[in-house]
């Protein structure tokens, strides 16, 4: 069994909604990156990737490469689970969590959940999101971003 840790942050900046999970969450604002700035993915692919000490999403999908410009998060995604396979694993659990003040992510967890699931062809409850504030401290209790952090476990195919 392997074990991954991810950390993303993004900042706010203009925008109408936020790409989370490979969805649209309704929001006054939208991420400042280069990609669609899904952090909640972002967090995942480096979760994943950690597992398989195969480096970052940075390491596969450089910020400073125009062909990631606006790019799908879940592209990503979808490329980690082939290395994943790849190298003889599949995944037992992840365990994602989001925080920011707002918007609130409840509403949107089971959509956000089931398309993860999807793009990862793994079953619901292998996935678990949660959401918490930062009790207005720190740049997401100003409503200045969002962090994500994730833990997964790998296991070898049977």
């Amino acid at each position: 069994m392997r074990i991954g840790q991810g950390f993303d942050v993004h900042a706010f900046g203009e925008g109408e909604f936020l790409t989370l999970g490979g969805i649209q969450v309704p929001h006054n604002k939208g991420f400042v990156a280069h990609s669609d700035g899904d952090v909640l993915i972002h967090a995942i692919c480096d979760a994943l990737l950690g597992a398989l000490a195969l480096g970052d999403i940075g390491v596969h999908f450089p910020p400073s490469d125009d062909q990631w410009k606006d790019c799908d998060s879940s592209v990503f995604l979808k490329h980690c689970h082939q290395l994943i396979q790849a190298k003889g694993y599949e995944i037992g659990n992840i365990d994602c969590t989001l925080m920011a003040e707002a918007p609130k992510i409840k509403p949107h967890s089971q959509a956000i959940r089931k398309k993860l699931a999807q793009v990862l062809d793994i079953h619901l409850n292998q996935i678990s999101l949660k959401a918490t504030t930062t009790e207005q401290l720190g740049f997401t209790g100003r409503k200045e971003g969002m962090a994500a952090s994730v833990v997964c476990l790998l296991k070898p195919q049977v």
